[in-house]
Parts: C-alpha cells; structure tokens; sequence
C-alpha cells in the first residue's frame, strides 16, 4: 500500500517487493530458448504463464488451497485450482524423468513441509542442463496457512541443498535489503494495530506523522546502503543448471 499525507505519496520505499521479483522473473524467463517445455512447480492460479507464451508452458500445483485456509495470517479469500495441468504433491509429480527442460518454483518452497525433497524430484525430472528458476522469502510473514511451513531461506540454504541434488548455482539475486523491509513492515503497522490492537492509527494526525517520518528516514538511508541484504531482504532469486 501507498502512505498518503495531504493527497501526496511520501515515498515508494517498501513497496517494491513483488515488483522486483517479477522483473526478474520475467527476464529470467525471456533467456530461455523458445519452444523449450517448463514446469511451473506450485502454479496456484498460473500468474506467470503470461511470461511463458515463448514456451511450452505446464502447470502444476497440490490444488487444496482455496483461499480462506484455515484463517489465520494472510489469506487471498479467494483461489482458483480449476486451471492447472497437473495436480499432485509437488514432492511426487506423475511424470517421466527428465521431462522438462527447465523448471520455476515461484513463492512455494515455504509452504512445503520438506523443501529439500521438491529439490530433489525437481533433479529427477528435469533435463541435464535444464534450468531451475527460484523464488522464495528470505523472511515472510504467515501466509496460506495451514500450508505455511518456513519464514524464509538464505543463500546458504540454496547452496548446500541445490548442490546435493546436482544444481550447479549460476545466479544469486537479493530482493530488496534491510531498510526497504524496515519500510515495508513500516506501512504494515496500519493493518496490524488494527486486526491485533483494534487500533485504527490513522484516525490521528501525529500517527501518520510519525510514520510518515520513519519511511522518510529509511528513504535516505536506503540511498546510502551497501550489501544491507546479506542482513534482510524479502527475499532471493536463484536460477541454477543440473548438471549431474
């Protein structure tokens, strides 16, 4: 959400998480070559098929979330599983080995109770030299619960467990660092003091001050900031090749 004061933005700072990661995503997607067949592991509703209309694109997903879940956290209200090619656990997708020359895995490793094995029948299914595209939280807040399983995953995560599988890593990219996180948990407070403390902080002047100020701050600390994401980030990007 945008914080506006008197009808004016104070700032973008903390807004830009979903954005970034589609950016990369799409251009990520682009590099492949056309007509090269993929699998979008943990689909949901397919958002980014659009990026995919190069490819021969596939979908997949467990197909049991609708969108209340069980309440708790962050909930979409609404889900639709009716598109998806494939239903199954992701940890056991009926298909051939190396079916698929690249794979992408958006947003859903937290939401696996064994992240570790998707890894590795992602290894059995995709091509040598396939190319496995990653997405995930460094560090989230409940969401989809009671499929929530992991607040996030570092570098190092990625490194141990995709090199065990045969991934060889080709590029780690941080989303965002500290101080936009700092920013976007900023603008948080409105919807959490609200749904935990019944407390509307916008109904005063000096609230919206006050917060207005902080994201102020963290703007102009932001554009002094260096490697502040190897501490805190949304999240990060990996794109890797098999290649054993």
């Amino acid at each position: 959400m945008h914080l506006f004061f008197n009808n004016k933005v104070v700032n973008d700072i903390g807004n830009s998480n979903k954005e970034h990661r589609e950016k990369w995503l799409k251009k990520t997607l682009l590099k492949l070559g056309k007509g090269k067949r993929i699998l979008d592991a943990g689909a949901g509703e397919l958002q980014y098929k659009k990026y995919c209309k190069h490819l021969r694109y596939v979908s997949q997903d467990f197909g049991q979330y609708s969108g209340e879940g069980d309440g708790i956290g962050l909930q979409m209200g609404g889900w639709d599983n009716s598109k998806l090619d494939i239903v199954s656990d992701i940890l056991d997708i009926p298909v051939k080995d190396k079916s698929f020359d690249a794979i992408m895995c958006v947003e859903v490793l937290e939401h696996i109770p064994y992240p570790d094995k998707a890894i590795k029948e992602f290894a059995r299914i995709i091509k040598s030299n396939g190319k496995l595209i990653i997405t995930a939280p460094f560090c989230s807040m409940t969401h989809f619960s009671p499929y929530f399983y992991s607040t996030g995953f570092s570098k190092y995560w990625y490194e141990e467990v995709l090199k065990k599988h045969g991934f060889e890593i080709e590029e780690i990219s941080y989303n965002g660092n500290y101080f936009e996180y700092y920013a976007q948990e900023t603008r948080r407070l409105y919807y959490m003091a609200e749904k935990y403390t019944n407390t509307n902080l916008a109904l005063k002047r000096k609230n919206i001050k006050l917060i207005e100020g902080m994201l102020s701050l963290l703007d102009k600390i932001n554009a002094k900031q260096k490697k502040s994401e190897e501490m805190m980030c949304f999240g990060i990007h990996i794109l890797a090749r098999k290649v054993s």
